[in-house]
């Protein structure tokens, strides 16, 4: 029996997915089953790298999703926006979705889930989050027997290659930015990833698939990588630490119930720890359960390839299951999502975690007793105290703490940012 897919997009994603599809040589016998039927582009003027039978590719995104034929809408658009209202439409229509849409999916998934639960269609996301690396299908399935107690994830390879090279060469980020521009790693607009927002919309995604709740996107605490400096990742190194842009998702207890903590932000992580020697473009994900341990997914983040190995890995999982099962058999619950409440979120001020904060003093005596006073005042430890050198007149020094309630140290420093030997604070960082 042949199935017939609509994919709505055909840029570098849509492309690759298609020619997965046009060349099922060598590949998994169950693609011979697996026919686009229709092609729903913004222009049909623009060149392309596939080519169709003339009548498929189509400017009519609606006319995609409601053809009688389609089993299953592939939604490659991108956006916000009309990318959820063919969602929505398509599964009104009884068709199953694949999309690599990790916005729309964090904003919207408790709508889209809920209407494709009561239509009995899947939707499923593998490509949404780390490009080619499976996370999604082993959170639902693989790990499904354990208690998740951690997801820490390097899950933005863009703001990765920024950071490494920054660290080969002491460059800083204005510099290695307009580099990954120009070599097509990084936006013209690059806000969703140097600002960490994709990252949060799938740390929201792993979150809620690793906790078994949903997650509202508004609630995942999000800090970007614009103020790391190249200072910092030198100091960062002489501590023993490089710098990432980690996505951390955390429960207190493992129940469903438990608050979470949910929070991007760039961290100071051990040489010694796995996701330290994770580099360029390349993402991973650390889960830890209970009684698994610890397991890593590590691959590459992005790119035709990669993603469309993940869209077609989709369409493959819903075809075996309608093939094996028939349309009308209920929902396999390890695929579908099934769960309804929303995860509490803890305020990122009731968190506890290590800092590292870098000062320029003036250079009078006392400056490191002062400090460690007011941090001693509001119950914040000190793991170490480094006057590094100068700038200029000004003293540097750099502080790690020992773990520490995030309000009390913000409060702490605001009392030291009114110290007269205080000039100015140009890094606070969190450590793992």
């Amino acid at each position: 029996m042949a199935f017939k897919i609509g994919l709505l997009g055909l840029g570098t994603v849509g492309t690759g997915t298609a020619q997965i599809i046009l060349d099922p040589a060598g590949r998994n016998p169950l693609l011979q089953d697996i026919t686009i039927h229709k092609v729903g582009v913004r222009s049909l003027d623009k060149p392309r790298q596939v080519q169709f039978l003339p009548g498929i590719m189509t400017t009519d995104l609606e006319a995609v999703v409601n053809d009688p034929d389609i089993d299953i809408v592939v939604e490659l658009l991108g956006g916000l926006e009309p990318a959820r209202s063919l969602i929505l439409q398509a599964i009104s229509q009884k068709k199953h979705v694949v999309t690599a849409n990790k916005a729309v999916i964090a904003r919207y998934g408790d709508e889209i889930y809920e209407a494709a639960n009561q239509a009995g269609v899947y939707v499923l996301l593998e490509a949404a989050v780390g490009g080619g690396i499976p996370i999604i299908k082993p959170l639902k399935q693989s790990l499904g027997a354990n208690r998740i107690t951690s997801i820490i994830g390097i899950i933005n390879g863009t703001t990765n290659y920024i950071l490494t090279q920054m660290t080969t060469e002491g460059a800083d980020f204005g510099e290695v930015l307009a580099e990954a521009q120009k070599l097509g790693y990084a936006e013209a607009d690059p806000t969703a990833d140097v600002d960490g927002l994709d990252a949060a919309d799938k740390i929201a995604i792993l979150a809620s698939l690793g906790f078994g709740g949903r997650v509202k996107r508004e609630d995942v605490y999000c800090e970007g990588i614009r103020k790391v400096s190249a200072a910092d990742i030198t100091y960062a190194d002489r501590l023993g630490f490089v710098i990432k842009l980690l996505a951390i998702a955390k429960g207190t207890g493992g129940e469903a119930s438990d608050r979470l903590q949910l929070r991007v932000h760039p961290t100071l992580v051990s040489k010694t720890h796995p996701l330290a020697s994770i580099n360029g473009v390349y993402n991973a994900v650390l889960v830890e359960g209970n009684p698994l341990g610890q397991v890593m997914f590590y691959g590459p983040g992005a790119g035709a390839g990669p993603t469309a190995s993940a869209v077609v890995s989709d369409i493959m999982n819903i075809v075996a299951i309608l093939q094996s099962s028939g349309p009308n058999n209920g929902l396999d619950p390890l695929l579908s999502c099934v769960h309804q409440h929303f995860c509490q979120i803890t305020p990122i001020e009731q968190i506890e975690t290590r800092f590292y904060a870098r000062f320029l003093t003036k250079d009078l005596p006392g400056v490191i007793g002062h400090l460690g006073t007011a941090f001693g005042d509001h119950q914040v430890s000190l793991e170490s105290v480094v006057q590094i050198g100068f700038q200029g007149e000004q003293a540097e020094i750099v502080v790690v703490t020992h773990n520490v309630c995030e309000g009390n140290f913000r409060t702490a420093l605001d009392e030291i940012r009114n110290l007269e030997a205080i000039a100015d604070i140009p890094s606070i960082l969190r450590v793992l």
